[in-house]
């Protein structure tokens, strides 16, 4: 029973919430002067263009949609959408759906197996610090928080200076320990796709060998590599207590790139390695 106006309350939200985005597409559609006739034949165009009737907008369910907030269906939403001139993902936010969100919230739910990101860097913002202490001194160990004088939100595709056009992300599974202590689970790589070729010498400790991610029949890994013969050998790190595996090179598997970044939670408590 306590539950009940809780529940309520949500409801009542996500009411408003759709009520209000119906009102922002009349709006849209007036400021081009076009009537309810105007916009169902121009669906019908578009649905034709596609074949598929899913795109057509009927006068009844327009009705709906600006002055019930009825929730239009993915093609009808895009058939608006091109009718009325704006952004897909600016009427997504109507909604309450932010696609800038895709990646943290991909991030808040983890996943035990490594994998590619799809989210591409341009879709999404970053909170970032725009103004720093004038008297940091990058050569010495600082608590950053304290130093940081303005916070801001940034779109990634400005971070041009880290070549985003030539770097892929990987998201190391929750349960793949294969490279923990160096890259514990849960972490997210940046991949330079045009890394690819295997070093085998020219490093003087393990935090200097190359690590690369590969793509294999069942999934990714991410390890260090060499090559025998025709094989491929993806070395986990000792303290892993996993085991290299061998994969006939090329057929087997593929090398995606080499891993030049990490971001990782320092706090590993909880995360716990399954009993064998």
């Amino acid at each position: 029973m306590p539950l009940a106006p809780q529940r309520h309350s949500d409801a009542s939200a996500q009411t408003s919430i759709m009520e209000e985005a119906g009102r922002k597409l009349k709006q849209a559609r007036e400021r081009l002067n076009l009537r309810f006739r105007e916009v169902e034949e121009a669906s019908l165009r578009l649905a034709a263009i596609h074949g598929n009737d899913e795109y057509v907008v009927q006068l009844s369910r327009l009705a709906d949609m600006e002055n019930k907030g009825t929730m239009p269906s993915l093609y009808r939403l895009y058939s608006l959408c091109v009718i009325y001139r704006v952004d897909m993902n600016e009427v997504l936010s109507w909604y309450g759906i932010s696609v800038n969100s895709l990646a943290t919230d991909a991030g808040l739910l983890g996943h035990p197996r490594t994998g590619l990101v799809g989210f591409r860097a341009e879709e999404g913002e970053v909170r970032v610090p725009l103004s720093l202490d004038p008297g940091l001194d990058v050569s010495k160990t600082v608590f950053l928080s304290r130093l940081i004088q303005k916070w801001g939100t940034v779109p990634l595709m400005l971070l041009n200076r880290m070549d985003l056009r030539n770097l892929r992300y990987g998201l190391i599974g929750t349960e793949d320990w294969s490279m923990f202590p160096i890259i514990p689970p849960g972490s997210l790589v940046v991949i330079d796709d045009t890394k690819r070729r295997i070093v085998s010498s020219g490093w003087d400790n393990e935090f200097q060998r190359p690590i690369y991610f590969l793509e294999h029949r069942e999934g990714y890994v991410c390890g260090w590599c060499s090559l025998k013969g025709g094989q491929l050998i993806v070395q986990p790190h000792p303290a892993s207590q996993c085991d290299p595996t061998a994969y006939k090179y090329p057929g087997q598997i593929e090398l995606i790139g080499r891993v030049t970044r990490v971001a990782m939670s320092l706090d590993q408590s909880p995360r716990r390695r399954a009993q064998p």
